[in-house]
């Protein structure tokens, strides 16, 4: 899954998951068949937008523009070694199995570790929600009274509240998420952003100083151990789902010649849409000051105030919450979607997890997943540090996550291998170098995840080190590990027990 604010592509990925069990018959070795050349067909420039779209946004830009220059160096060693691995092996996979990553994985690894890894697409939403929830109510913040950007019960009050709200909108069905995950992309995300680099650009040109050093001595961030450079993780985050526009390969004229001219494309856009924000508030905010959560509203009312137009400062924390709630309710429904149909089938959750309202959604287990989401919110009324709180919950984000990735990386090389007959619309240049990088790229992330930044140096550590490795292995590990032993063959649904296939 992906952190896209596309409906559609949310949509498509659950849907997929009808076609996600591998069959016996020997049909699955026909692989994905591309579509004749002309056929329903899109240009490689569309699909590098429609990947940009899916991908860019501004939450992350506060956590890379504390580094300020070398922000542009620590969004480009992630982009080479993760963005582009994803990216190139998701196409492959995508354009010789539909079903998405539980088809890819199962393929080659079995279907315990396909479970796992569509378990870890979903799992990681629910460390996601109070991690976004939290830069919302940060955001909003400045709308009606900023001081209550750093208010922990302020947070949690938010968090909780907009979450339950946005499982009752979701509940209703996709054409209303749709609409507003669609409006809120472009007025939330493509306007701000183009404003607040605009702001930077004037603000700059007017003689004044940047705020944090932008000489070239400082393209590197200064090393103090991995604590200096822990932030980089959130990159990780920011660039997955990548791989998931894959699955348009087979539209493409000459796949094998114009996906990576895509995707190449797609990443400079990528980066610059998060570069250039990030060095904007780089410019008016020194980093000290930046909080991770309203870092980016800090340095719109810092440019506002500059400006003499502080009014604005409210009409933008209206638009930048308007894109994260618009992403939020996309992904309510999605991957929630996508684990029930394939539960449905294979018997992975009890039956009362699997039922679907009279509008076609998960209500269930939207339910049981918006408790913990409710609790991880209480967490946020009794922390001092707002900011640290929103940084660890994104670290376990990050971390469940990647376990997939991990899987993904092994199921290419693996299937290589093991079905080199497949048909695939695009085939990976040497695909054990691209996707070992990936893999060892993902490792480190996954392991840096656990030291806490130079930032939140007055942490305990043993506090933080509970928070993220519990969550990881609560979420990301202990439930799918219990939901495979204790499973019963009742728990598949009746219309599939005929059809259901042994492992």
């Amino acid at each position: 899954m992906t952190t896209t604010d596309d409906p559609a592509e949310s949509e498509r990925n659950a849907a997929e998951v009808i076609e996600a069990v591998p069959q016996d018959d020997g049909t699955k070795r026909q692989g994905a068949r591309g579509r004749p050349p002309g056929m329903n067909s899109i240009s490689w420039v569309t699909l590098a937008l429609m990947t940009t779209a899916s991908v860019a946004s501004l939450r992350p830009s506060p956590a890379m523009a504390i580094y300020g220059l070398a922000a542009i160096f620590l969004y480009l060693l992630p982009a080479v070694v993760f963005l582009l691995p994803t990216a190139l092996v998701g196409a492959e996979l995508a354009s010789g199995w539909t079903g998405g990553i539980y088809r890819w994985v199962s393929e080659a690894l079995g279907k315990p570790l396909g479970f796992l890894a569509v378990w870890c697409q979903f799992a990681m939403t629910i460390a996601y929600y109070p991690s976004l929830l939290a830069y919302v109510a940060s955001t909003f913040a400045y709308v009606i009274d900023p001081s209550l950007a750093e208010n922990g019960l302020y947070v949690a009050i938010v968090i909780i509240v907009v979450y339950w709200t946005g499982v009752w909108i979701s509940s209703r069905g996709t054409k209303t998420v749709a609409g507003l995950s669609s409006f809120g992309l472009v007025i939330g995300t493509l306007i701000p952003g183009v404003l607040l680099v605009v702001l930077g650009i004037v603000f700059l040109g007017q003689g004044n100083p940047s705020a944090q050093p932008m000489s070239p001595d400082h393209w590197l961030p200064p090393w103090t151990g991995l604590a200096s450079l822990v932030l980089i993780v959130n990159n990780f985050l920011s660039y997955a789902g990548m791989e998931m526009n894959g699955v348009h390969v087979s539209s493409l004229k000459h796949p094998k010649r114009e996906y990576p001219k895509s995707m190449f494309l797609a990443t400079g856009l990528v980066l610059l849409i998060f570069i250039l924000p990030a060095l904007a508030i780089a410019w008016v905010m020194p980093s000290k000051e930046l909080s991770l959560t309203a870092g980016l509203m800090q340095a719109f009312q810092a440019f506002f105030d500059h400006f003499h137009i502080g009014w604005m400062t409210k009409v933008v924390g209206i638009m930048l919450v308007m894109a994260a709630l618009g992403g939020m309710l996309t992904w309510l429904a999605g991957p929630a979607k996508g684990l029930v149909l394939l539960s449905r089938q294979e018997g992975y959750l009890p039956p009362a997890l699997q039922r679907f309202n009279r509008y076609g959604t998960p209500q269930n287990i939207m339910i049981a997943q918006g408790v913990i989401t409710t609790l991880i919110g209480v967490l946020y009324a009794f922390s001092d540090d707002v900011s640290s709180a929103y940084w660890m919950f994104s670290v376990i984000t990050v971390q469940i996550y990647l376990i997939a990735y991990l899987l993904m990386f092994v199921a290419v090389v693996k299937l290589r291998k093991t079905q080199p007959e497949v048909e695939r619309g695009f085939r990976v240049p040497a695909v054990a170098w691209v996707a070992g990088i990936g893999f060892v790229a993902s490792v480190v992330a996954l392991v840096i995840g656990f030291v806490p930044p130079d930032q939140f140096g007055n942490q305990p550590l043993w506090r933080y080190l509970l928070i993220v490795g519990g969550g990881l292995l609560f979420l990301g590990l202990a439930i799918p590990a219990a939901l495979l032993k204790y499973r019963k063959p009742s728990w598949v649904h009746p219309d599939h027990r005929d059809t259901a296939v042994p492992e």
